[in-house]
């Protein structure tokens, strides 16, 4: 698909090196995987991409991360620092026709002693059978396959091909990350028409994406504003709402701060507020939405779960409605988390549980409470003499889920407030019934 017109157009200019008029964005692509920003929990020394080219070869792997967030340029400069060939397709323009013709390529040169790295951007728009046409290829060696995805690989990619390829995440880009893109922009066309604070706006606006914050920078440029805009100058100019945040304080991180804070500390005003000042800004709703979740997980928990209920329900009439009309339902599910009883019983329970997990390794369940669904698993003893527990008094048998050699622990220990309160007792009188069982 790429090639169907290639005889029409002009010769490419060499492999790193845009052309003149190339979007500013192109222009700044890095030239090493030492220039990518943002993503040194991989392309560092000690990241999954550092090692594999410090070895010289590289594994299958999926790409997966926010848009401008360097996917496409790191799958390029992975093929240049192994010395691999390198072909692209795109699942949003590219069909099977393009797929066979791109491993046909690659099985002659690998006869020729050439290792094709094989990019597919969007991968996951690929159909499961699609997908499934690239296991043999991949299996065979004759490509090492780069997908590129902005979707969970755990829904859009199918079981068979997750396997054969390790999963990267990529992270969306920081405040630092997104200020050296800029510093390098006007490094190439000059010094931004922005005053401190503008920048600061700009910086906060793009979200993590460095492709939509280059693209702003070069409207910016195009523009030849002769006065430096403030934050109200830049908003009206770029037809954009743009965070309004103090130069000296990172607005961004202090307001999301001081919004979990409030919600934590129960205090539904504050809270209103520093939601209100942060969507007044420009900060992405759905940014808001995230850390809602997050607050009803972590600081309410099972002292009213409806307050998880309410934050995915507060998304859902967001996406529906969109803005303006859905901001009334983020501010709704704001007011709830505030206000409802405050626990971190759950949050401080799976930290406990994981640390444990960590510590215990491998240890089998006990052999009662086992499926034992062949002969031979009924031979050894698997679900023999298993306490089903809708048979027994009260619908509680007391039969013990630890492993044998483990003795059991306490990791949730709800409070006396909310919902948690009745979970106690709950919990307190199951307690009683085994330690009775035990003849204790």
């Amino acid at each position: 698909m790429a090639d169907l017109f290639a005889d029409d157009l002009p010769p490419a200019p060499p492999p790193g090196e845009p052309r003149e008029d190339a979007p500013l964005a192109d222009r700044l692509r890095p030239r090493t995987l030492d220039d990518v920003v943002g993503q040194e929990h991989l392309t560092g020394p000690e990241g999954p991409i550092g090692r594999m080219v410090a070895a010289g070869r590289l594994s299958s792997m999926i790409l997966w991360g926010p848009p401008g967030t360097g996917k496409t340029s790191t799958a390029r400069l992975l093929a240049d620092a192994v010395g691999m060939r390198f072909t692209a397709v795109s699942a949003v323009f590219s069909g099977v026709a393009d797929l066979k013709k791109a491993f046909a390529e690659a099985d002659l040169a690998a006869r020729a002693g050439q290792r094709t790295l094989l990019f597919v951007d969007e991968i996951h728009r690929f159909n499961r059978a699609q997908q499934d046409g690239f296991l043999p290829f991949v299996e065979r060696g004759t490509v090492t396959l780069v997908g590129a995805t902005t979707e969970n690989p755990s829904f859009a990619l199918n079981a068979a091909l997750l396997s054969r390829a390790q999963v990267l995440i990529l992270h969306r880009l920081g405040s630092e990350a997104l200020g050296t893109l800029l510093d390098k922009a006007e490094v190439l066309e000059g010094p931004l028409p922005l005053d401190a604070d503008a920048r600061a706006a700009l910086l906060a606006s793009a979200d993590g994406d460095g492709r939509f914050l280059l693209n702003q920078a070069e409207t910016l440029y195009a523009a030849q504003i002769p006065e430096p805009l403030d934050p109200a100058g830049l908003g009206q100019f770029l037809q954009r709402r743009v965070a309004v945040y103090d130069k000296d304080r990172d607005g961004h991180y202090n307001l999301i701060s001081a919004l979990h804070k409030a919600v934590r500390g129960s205090d539904p005003q504050a809270a209103l507020y520093y939601l209100s000042r942060m969507l007044t800004a420009g900060e992405e709703p759905l940014f808001l939405l995230r850390r809602l979740v997050r607050m009803a997980s972590e600081d309410i928990g099972l002292a009213d779960p409806q307050a998880l209920v309410q934050c995915l329900a507060a998304k859902q009439a967001y996406e529906f409605l969109g803005s303006p009309e859905g901001e009334l339902a983020i501010a709704q599910a704001c007011l709830y988390v505030a206000t409802a009883p405050k626990s971190n019983a759950a949050y401080k329970a799976y930290k406990a549980a994981a640390r444990s997990a960590r510590e215990t390794g491998s240890l089998s369940p006990p052999a009662n409470i086992l499926n034992a669904p062949t002969k031979l698993m009924k031979d050894i003893g698997y679900g023999k003499d298993y306490a089903y527990d809708h048979d027994a008094p009260d619908g509680f048998s007391g039969d013990n889920y630890w492993p044998d050699d483990m003795a059991p622990e306490t990791f949730y220990e709800p409070v006396e407030r909310g919902f948690e309160r009745d979970i106690r007792k709950r919990i307190e009188w199951w307690d009683r019934k085994r330690a009775e069982r035990r003849g204790e």
